[in-house]
């Protein structure tokens, strides 16, 4: 893996970690992440967050996914329509039963085929089956699960 190198830049590098892990483990904005610093005594802009988030971000969260916990043995799946760019497209949602978002495909479909492949991915990415799936009774979801 390639390692990081912080030369050349004003704060030291456990300051621009923990930065970015703020970002990206919790979801901040970067305002939000300038105000939590700035209540430890650092004075800096969103802004430079937001280059240090582009810059050192992407490798960061590669060592963080592993470190991850793992999500809990009840999944919920549901599907909504929605609109995007004026098309009309579903938006298939996992979420663990602590409310963890596990994944978030858009698809044209509603079909069979179309809940299949998101579960496919799921399964493949987490490397394990729930205990127990809640839906909503779709019947394409019945048909996935065969």
């Amino acid at each position: 893996m390639t390692s990081l190198s912080y030369r050349g830049h004003r704060f030291p590098a456990p300051i621009i970690q923990h930065a970015i892990w703020l970002y990206i483990r919790f979801t901040l904005s970067y305002r939000d992440v300038e105000e939590l610093l700035a209540e430890r005594g650092l004075d800096l802009s969103y802004e430079t967050i937001r280059r240090w988030v582009l810059k050192f971000g992407p490798l960061l969260a590669r060592r963080l996914r592993p470190r991850r916990p793992r999500p809990g043995d009840r999944w919920h799946l549901d599907e909504m329509v929605v609109r995007i760019a004026g098309r009309r497209v579903y938006l298939w949602r996992a979420v663990d039963q602590e409310g963890e978002i596990l994944d978030l495909p858009i698809q044209p479909r509603r079909d069979k085929r179309a809940a299949v492949r998101p579960m496919r991915k799921l399964f493949k990415k987490r490397g394990f089956a729930p205990k127990r799936a809640v839906t909503d009774k779709l019947p394409s979801y019945a048909a996935a699960f065969r």
